[in-house]
């Protein structure tokens, strides 16, 4: 435990701060300022309701009594002095901060039978799950403010694989209790029987209580859960070790969340670190994160019940965070059902997480995502896709072929109606972005019948093992880009109407650009190739490849 409370201090945001008038410069499209918070100065010490900081007594009476007060007061702050404050889940009302004042420690507790079933949204999908540790339904002007820690009790939740941990890690594990089976390690029998019952892996097939009762340890909930809200501000703490996603602001308008310390172990499964969804007018900006999913994640709904929910994530703002660790730094999708316009990111920096800059869907989602703006990121020590486009995630995407006539064949058995399921992602900009020491510079994958529209990718260098590679994309630009690999640095596939200027590229023995399948109408800058040998073009496409 001080370890932890240590950890947060030392990873605890220390990069230049934006003020909230800098947040709001260089935004590219028209959004409304964001509604603040405002509190009325009264205030109430959880202590003077019984709470005891000894990190052994259950006070959520004593949290909720100075809730409640403060509510019906007409707001204020609810005060969590110094000290370990064991808790079961905190509902916030309308206009109360929960105030963290230094070295105070929330830590929820482990006990399941304190988190009764709620009928919620856990992944895009409309379900019953374990109540939220901290909770909001249908609030106004709500807060979680200080320089104190939350603690979600993660642990006792979250199955683990073996191959996340070190042999010695694993040995503790399974010494502590649980299940083993297989490569995998769970909490419970409880858990087990939910994970076998659900075949989309996270929400269990079943809505029946009773059955939902006997697996209730599989439905563990976010840590964070504020739903069809207004103006709500999280500004300062650390929130750590959540039992599924860590924050999540759902339906809900007028978001603010910045100077957060956002942390999971590396190895917790849906340990995302900020999942933003459906919402309208937000700020986050200067946060960290250090999460074992993705960190900064922009939803919208899954498949059908997100297509019915029919609200969208728009009017966002990213800016000046760090993410240390994380499946995906700034991530859009999968679920994204009700589509995602308007959002701008920058001044971001990566630190070796799986992926970069993360776009995801697949069939079966429906959506849009337009409008999109993102300039000025680092990263560094990216194992994959520094950027990466994927319209086939969870499904099977499509293999380069060279060879003519296998790539007729393939595409024939990709091709699918385009329907309200189609996702669709287009008008997307992209500027001053510096990749190094990482593996793949960049992969922009659209679907054979919805391609990736008008992409557009300017003055940035790329350090990587292997180039960009581009497969089903319409409008794509590559404007004063670099790329420094050890393969081919771009290869274009089944791609129309590609535009690429001023493009430099390391030395090898591979062609500067391939240009293979069905692409057409693909426009080079003649300037950018002294040797003519390196452009390679496929069978048949001399035509539709123009050096200008």
């Amino acid at each position: 435990m001080v370890f932890a409370l240590l950890l947060a201090v030392m990873t605890a945001p220390a990069f230049a701060q934006l003020t909230l008038e800098q947040v709001y410069e260089g935004i590219e499209f028209d959004m409304p300022k964001v509604k603040e918070t405002s509190f009325p100065a009264f205030s109430k010490s959880i202590a003077e309701y019984g709470a005891v900081g000894d990190g052994l007594t259950k006070n959520s009476a004593a949290f909720k009594a100075a809730i409640e007060e403060v509510n019906q007061k007409g707001g204020g702050q609810v005060i969590v002095p110094r000290g370990i404050w064991l808790t079961g889940p905190i509902t916030l009302l309308s206009n109360v901060n929960l105030h963290l004042e230094d070295g105070s420690l929330i830590i929820f507790s482990r006990d399941k039978d304190d988190y009764p079933l709620v009928e919620t949204s856990f992944e895009g999908l409309n379900t019953i799950r374990c109540q939220s540790p901290i909770n909001a339904y249908q609030v106004e002007n709500i807060a979680i403010t200080g320089k104190g820690t939350i603690d979600g009790s993660g642990d006792a939740w979250r199955a683990v694989k073996k191959g996340k941990m070190t042999e010695e890690q694993w040995k503790k594990l399974v010494k502590s209790g649980g299940i083993v089976e297989g490569s995998n390690w769970y909490p419970s029998q409880s858990f087990l029987d939910g994970y076998k019952a659900s075949s989309s892996f996270n929400v269990p097939d079943t809505k029946d209580r009773a059955d939902l009762e006997k697996m209730k340890d599989f439905l563990r909930p976010v840590m964070v859960s504020i739903r069809k809200s207004k103006r709500i501000l999280l500004d300062g703490p650390t929130f750590q070790n959540s039992p599924a996603w860590n924050i999540h602001p759902l339906m809900s308008e007028d978001v603010i969340i910045r100077n957060l310390n956002v942390r999971n172990p590396w190895y917790s499964q849906n340990g995302d670190g900020l999942d933003l969804e459906s919402c309208k007018n937000a700020l986050i900006y200067n946060n960290t994160f250090d999460v074992g999913d993705d960190a900064i994640c922009i939803k919208s709904g899954k498949d059908k019940d997100g297509r019915d929910r029919a609200i969208p994530t728009e009017n966002v703002v990213i800016k000046n965070n760090v993410v240390y660790h994380g499946h995906g730094g700034v991530t859009v999708g999968s679920e994204m059902s009700s589509g995602v316009r308007n959002m701008h990111v920058s001044a971001c920096t990566f630190i070796g997480t799986d992926i970069g800059l993360r776009f995801k869907s697949t069939r079966g989602r429906g959506g849009i995502v337009e409008n999109i703006w993102i300039s000025d990121i680092d990263m560094i020590n990216i194992p994959t896709e520094a950027i990466g486009f994927n319209m086939f995630y969870t499904g099977n995407s499509p293999v380069i072929e060279e060879d003519q006539s296998a790539d007729d064949e393939a595409r024939q058995e990709n091709l699918v109606p385009v329907t309200e399921e189609t996702p669709i992602f287009r008008n997307i900009w992209m500027k001053n972005i510096t990749v190094t020491a990482s593996e793949i510079s960049a992969s922009f994958m659209g679907l054979p019948e919805m391609k990736l529209e008008n992409v557009v990718l300017e003055n940035s260098v790329l350090q990587a093992k292997k180039g960009i590679t581009v497969i089903d994309a319409d409008g794509l630009q590559l404007i004063n880009v670099k790329v420094m690999s050890e393969d081919t640095p771009l290869t274009l596939y089944n791609s129309q109407n590609v535009t690429v200027e001023k493009f430099t590229f390391g030395e090898n023995e591979n062609p500067a650009v391939k240009v293979l399948g069905k692409s057409s109408n693909v426009q080079l800058d003649k300037k950018d190739y002294a040797d003519p040998a390196k452009v390679s073009i496929g069978k048949g496409l001399d035509k539709e490849v123009k050096l200008k």
